[in-house]
């Protein structure tokens, strides 16, 4: 992959971690809106639904490092 595959999967990594993480909880703490397919956390119960939204967070930024280094890794063997 060139440079410009990689900041587009960290790109679209960020915003489905983001709002499957910190975004699903605000809509469930503060919205009346019911869950779905969207912020799919919010179809579990309340203290599960935590546990998934902080889970998909934390695996987002995982992929976004991992592809970060390999971007890194790509850009130093292309030079």
């Amino acid at each position: 992959m060139d440079e410009g595959w990689y900041r587009l999967a960290m790109l679209v990594t960020l915003i489905a971690g983001v709002w499957e993480g910190p975004m699903a909880i605000i809509f469930r703490v503060f919205t009346d809106k019911g869950p779905n397919p969207l912020v799919a956390a919010n179809y579990l119960p309340a203290p599960w639904c935590y546990v998934v939204a902080v889970a998909a967070a934390a695996i987002a930024l995982a992929v976004i490092a991992v592809l970060d280094t390999r971007h890194k890794k790509a850009m130093s063997a292309a030079e």
